[in-house]
């Protein structure tokens, strides 16, 4: 089967070794796995730790042909795009170019297998807009990359923002959210990181999903395309409290609809929690996804499985919606040539 992997992580080398350069916060360090040690040092100790299989795409690829089925993927950026806003403006607008050019160079190889979306340095209006023009005009890249924090400020819906997702909505382009881990990582801190690796992540991308929604972003800019990750976090299992407690953002609509008008994925590691995010969001608007290397696509597969889905949901899910809901276009002339 044809596949597309909504929720892919590939992170460029050249990048990390630019990091570990600086002698401040945020910096990086090379770790014993492969990977780095990137530090944030946004008044807490927060840590990313990463391995050797985030970095090599063509070992990434290989693993990919091994699930015997055809897989491109859509890369996204994951916990490490808070760093980008939390270096001095300029500074993040030359590391989210840097990324950028990475991500188109990285498309450009893999022409129709690999799509890159772009990091945007969130901490000044104007920079971000002139990353996320770059990063379309110059570098043809398909969306952007939205953390779930701007460094250690929660506030992704800032009043001075409002542009910036203006734009974002006026071109069309899939805005991937995700959590930062910079926001709850001290006040869940404990039992060796479980706690906040467990509950963490679904509590900053659900807070930050609704921020977009509650600020009233989602109703003034209704084409504005969210696609959150991990199944929507805890959002859509507490839809009726979320419309029951809410009245008082007076909002012209119940918070559900505009949680409805989001995409997620399926990165759940229970298939009862991926049926639920099918049923609740409509199958229209669930792509596949896996979050490797930070999770197994073989179990994402058998899980999907469990689903019972039919051949046409089947299709949508795995295939179709990533193409629809991302706008993804194969590159000029790649179908005549594979005739």
């Amino acid at each position: 089967m044809h596949i597309i992997d909504s929720h892919f992580h590939w992170w460029p080398r050249s990048v990390f070794d630019k990091l570990c350069q600086r002698a401040e916060l945020p910096r990086a360090s090379v770790n014993q796995k492969g990977g780095y040690e990137c530090l944030l040092g946004l008044g807490g100790d927060y840590v990313l730790n990463s391995w050797k299989e985030w970095y090599d795409l063509d070992d990434q690829f290989a693993h990919m042909d091994g699930l015997g089925h055809k897989i491109d993927v859509v890369s996204s950026i994951g916990p490490f795009s808070v760093f980008f806003s939390a270096l001095p403006p300029e500074e993040g607008r030359d590391f989210a170019t840097a990324w950028n050019d990475e991500m188109s160079g990285a498309q450009r190889k893999y022409p129709g297998r690999f799509w890159g979306s772009a990091a945007i340095p969130m901490q000044d209006t104007k920079i971000a807009l002139e990353v996320l023009e770059d990063a379309v005009g110059r570098l043809g890249l398909m969306g952007v990359n939205l953390p779930g924090s701007i460094g250690a400020d929660a506030r992704i819906d800032a009043e001075r923002l409002e542009p910036y997702y203006a734009r974002v909505a006026e071109l069309g382009l899939p805005m991937f959210l995700h959590p930062t881990d910079a926001v709850f990582n001290s006040m869940l801190d404990g039992y060796n990181g479980a706690l906040f690796l467990s509950l963490g992540r679904v509590i900053e991308v659900s807070v930050a999903a609704t921020r977009l929604i509650m600020s009233g972003l989602m109703e003034r800019h209704p084409t504005l395309k969210v696609v959150m990750s991990h199944t929507g976090g805890a959002l859509p299992y507490q839809s009726g409290r979320m419309d029951k407690n809410s009245k008082a953002a007076q909002l012209p609509r119940p918070v559900s609809e505009y949680m409805k008008r989001m995409f997620t994925d399926t990165v759940s590691p229970h298939s009862a929690g991926m049926k639920f995010a099918i049923e609740y969001y409509g199958v229209d608007h669930v792509m596949y996804g896996t979050d490797y290397p930070c999770w197994d696509p073989a179990t994402c597969l058998v899980l999907l499985e469990e689903i019972g889905l039919s051949p046409a949901d089947r299709q949508k899910i795995m295939y179709d919606n990533a193409r629809r809901i991302l706008g993804l276009r194969d590159p000029v002339g790649m179908a005549a040539a594979a005739e």
